[in-house]
């Protein structure tokens, strides 16, 4: 599984975004997931089963919408934990 870490960018908040959605797929229990990061323009055209950004760059992704994780807070570790795991179990994702 890939998910992809998008900010506007490419740069900080997408680094923020992996580096919080790696620790919480760790607390989750859940392995063998690749977090890259991108910036938006570029996410756009990658391939990845799950885009995860902040409210702003995530109403800018075309994809199928379950896919896309949608961020308030990109800091907000129980907002991420809690919407990762939703994503996860609405796509069939099991660890």
């Amino acid at each position: 599984m890939k998910i992809l870490a998008c900010c506007g960018n490419g740069l900080a908040g997408s680094f923020i975004i992996q580096r919080n959605v790696e620790t919480a797929l760790k607390e989750l229990g859940i392995k063998d997931v690749d977090v890259e990061v991108s910036d938006l323009a570029s996410a756009k055209k990658t391939d990845a089963d799950i885009y995860v950004g902040g409210r702003d760059v995530a109403a800018e992704l075309m994809m199928d919408p379950k896919k896309v994780i949608s961020l308030n807070n990109i800091i907000d570790m129980i907002e991420i934990r809690t919407k990762l795991l939703e994503t996860l179990n609405e796509l069939g994702y099991h660890k």
